[in-house]
């Protein structure tokens, strides 16, 4: 069927629109952390898939980093195996721990890798643990209320923050064409297991490779102001303001602290980017408008 000379016209438009940041970013490294509602909607994983292959062809070398709650959370209730959170955090014994290796480093990481390749990429599952990737150590979860003298060290078990990135398993995948794909699973130097946070780890691995972007795809518009409004362009400085005066709080604190964090620390940019919208990585990128927040070192 032949287009219209208006589909036509708009579909110019599109890639003239999108030539200037392809020749910007050609050569560039993308890490792309992946969760949220993209990564259960048949649609939107089709798209996500679609959007890093593009972006491989054209010359960028994503690198994803995924999630996985809800099919841990699944699979445990399946497994009759409860499940307690604090602060937000899985409470991850030997057994819970077991199940977060099968399902991030089996399950989700070989279907994200399938739907690459069935969109015409080269990808490749690793896990931190493969080449010491992410050395990890055991996060301390201090837990304080009010009638306490001070706060409490609790244990939970095998969840872990990053203690070091060897990025030589990324390098030899990227010079060789393919497309990492990790599951944010790291070890110890005894060798033992640890679930680590994926916003954390893509912020992490974007501020040692000196990303030009770290995106991250979530249940929302992006970052709000008071009144609702998306705030599509910030300085670090503007945003430690906005989590000083309390505009930015609850979930997303933890994400933007991430975003900021890889920022400050190397990364060109982080994208705060919504995930329910098809195509939403190709748009961040490609486009004028966006479909997000920008966090930039740039002043203002």
């Amino acid at each position: 069927m032949s287009l219209t000379r208006e589909a036509a016209s708009n579909t110019a438009k599109v890639l003239s629109e999108a030539l200037p940041y392809i020749q910007r970013f050609t050569g560039k490294t993308i890490v792309v952390k992946f969760g949220g509602n993209a990564m259960v909607d048949e649609k939107l994983k089709a798209s996500f898939a679609r959007d890093i292959v593009m972006m491989k062809l054209v010359g960028m070398n994503p690198v994803v980093v995924h999630g996985g709650g809800p099919q841990i959370g699944d699979l445990l209730k399946k497994l009759n195996i409860e499940s307690h959170f604090i602060n937000g955090m899985r409470v991850t014994d030997s057994k819970t721990m077991d199940v977060v290796e099968m399902v991030l480093g089996g399950t989700v990481n070989k279907e994200i890798v399938n739907l690459i390749n069935h969109a015409g990429g080269k990808a490749v599952g690793i896990t931190g643990k493969d080449g010491q990737l992410l050395m990890a150590r055991k996060l301390k979860v201090r837990h304080s209320k009010p009638e306490m003298a001070a706060p409490e060290i609790i244990d939970i078990g095998h969840v872990g923050e990053v203690a070091s990135i060897d990025t030589s398993v990324i390098d030899m995948l990227t010079n060789s064409d393919f497309i990492p794909v990790i599951a944010p699973i790291g070890v110890d130097g005894e060798g033992r297991s640890y679930n680590i946070n994926a916003d954390l780890v893509a912020g992490k691995i974007a501020e040692v490779l000196q990303a030009e972007k770290l995106m991250l795809l979530t249940n929302v518009a992006g970052l709000q102001d008071k009144n609702g409004q998306v705030l599509t362009g910030l300085s670090t400085k503007q945003v430690d303001d906005l989590i000083a005066d309390g505009t930015i709080y609850g979930g997303m604190l933890p994400k933007i602290q991430c975003a900021l964090d890889a920022v400050k620390g190397g990364a060109k940019a982080a994208h705060i980017i919504d995930g329910r919208v098809n195509h939403a990585t190709l748009l961040e990128i490609f486009t004028d408008q966006g479909v997000g927040t920008l966090i930039t070192n740039t002043t203002g």
